[in-house]
């Protein structure tokens, strides 16, 4: 046997470890994210689940800011310092990247099996030959109330827009709360909490939004403006000052107990539960009127994908593929109730606003939000252009039919339907 054989098989045995590949040393994986408020869960819960499992590799997890994370990323990218793993918002933000070769494909990565073809779809390529992120996670709108001032009041949970403004009067006239914790100054609050939560029950969800890609309907037609008129009336329940009010302004308002209702992404769950000393409940957008169908924005909303030019590929891969596994869907919906897995292994939940929430799904049709597939790939961005113009609504600033008029020539400059 040579000196050579021998060497290779000596190192072989030794980066060979009883739960199969592990590392000569230890291999460290950096994920990218826009999830702050998830850092505890991922350091006590997630990583030490994984790295219990595999040897030697460290995993860090590292977020941005939200409003920062896009431009924080792209910048890193560009000069090869991001992070191993990235942590994907759903569709046309992803498959930017992915084009831009910034994002692996890993369509055969396993696990990838674990998940239905709706599942994947905020993930692919429009023919969806390539898929270039893990599904983790939807999220589903709503509204959370403050059970205690409900019963103080004697207000029942409203599931009509006449029982919405009715309950919000209630609370306005008795004085004891802000009707409703809602700011404008981050913009994205107005769009994601406001227009794309009640939105889907004006435009009927899936077939709106597919007409509007299609180029059968428009950002001006009735049904794309009415939630924006239903918007305008918000204004008179939202509190002194809203306009200068921050998302973490919003949530310390309803968490404090100094708010009734909060229009939701279920993504709040998990920080409400720590803060809050009430009880809480939730409730879908209401309808128009009793007995319309109910429509939910149940929203893909957080894959992880591989950064191409990680130089720990292997390693990350293996990462990539515990996320796509039954054991991480069960740590990762508990551990961040309202955040429900993709995974076709079915989930049980064990927080009882986050079986509130995903309990909508039995009895409202889903969808997801109208601007992030396709209609966001060009200049002006209608993702973006949506957050200002809901807060200007919000704010008075522009009329429901100045702001759906906006949209619309945004798009019409760029975008052209396929025929």
């Amino acid at each position: 046997m040579t000196t050579k054989l021998l060497t290779a098989l000596l190192l072989g045995t030794s980066i060979l470890g009883s739960a199969g590949m592990a590392y000569a040393q230890d291999v460290t994986l950096n994920i990218e994210s826009w999830r702050g408020d998830d850092l505890a869960i991922w350091k006590d819960k997630l990583i030490p689940a994984f790295e219990a499992k595999n040897p030697g590799i460290k995993v860090v997890f590292a977020p941005s800011a939200p409003t920062e994370y896009d431009a924080a990323l792209g910048a890193k990218l560009a000069a090869g310092s991001a992070g191993d793993l990235i942590t994907c918002r759903p569709f046309d933000k992803s498959l930017e990247l992915f084009k831009k070769g910034n994002l692996a494909d890993i369509s055969t990565l396993p696990g990838m099996e674990n998940f239905s073809d709706v599942a994947k779809a905020a993930w692919q390529t429009d023919d969806g030959k390539a898929s270039f992120c893990v599904p983790m996670a939807s999220v589903i709108h709503g509204f959370i109330y403050n059970k205690d001032a409900f019963d103080q009041l004697g207000i029942k949970v409203p599931t009509t827009n006449e029982e919405f403004y009715a309950a919000l009067d209630k609370i306005k006239a008795d004085g004891t709360y802000i009707p409703m914790a809602m700011g404008t100054k981050d913009l994205w609050e107005a769009a994601t909490m406001g227009y794309q939560n009640i939105g889907p029950n004006y435009w009927k969800g899936e077939e709106g939004r597919a007409a509007l890609i299609k180029g059968e309907q428009k950002l001006t037609d009735p049904d794309w403006v009415a939630p924006y008129a239903e918007l305008a009336k918000w204004k008179d329940y939202l509190g002194d000052g809203f306009e200068a009010q921050t998302y973490p302004d919003s949530q310390n308002l309803f968490t404090l107990g100094r708010a009734a209702i909060y229009p939701a992404g279920s993504w709040e769950i998990g920080l409400f539960n720590t803060q809050a000393q009430f009880k809480m409940g939730a409730f879908p957008p209401p309808v128009q009127k009793a007995g319309d169908t109910c429509y939910i924005s149940d929203h893909t909303d957080i894959g992880m994908g591989l950064n191409a030019a990680s130089k720990n590929a292997d390693a990350a891969k293996t990462f990539l593929s515990w996320v796509a596994s039954p054991d991480f869907a069960t740590i990762y919906a508990n551990a961040l109730p309202g955040f429900f897995s993709l995974n076709s292994t079915p989930v049980k939940m064990e927080d009882p606003l986050a079986q509130e929430f995903v309990s909508w799904r039995d009895k409202c049709k889903s969808t997801i939000r109208s601007t992030y597939q396709i209609l966001s790939r060009g200049t002006p961005n209608l993702e973006n252009e949506t957050w200002v113009e809901s807060a200007n609504v919000i704010n008075g600033t522009d009329t429901p039919e100045a702001a759906a008029k906006k949209l619309q020539d945004g798009l019409d400059s760029w975008y052209k339907p396929a025929k």
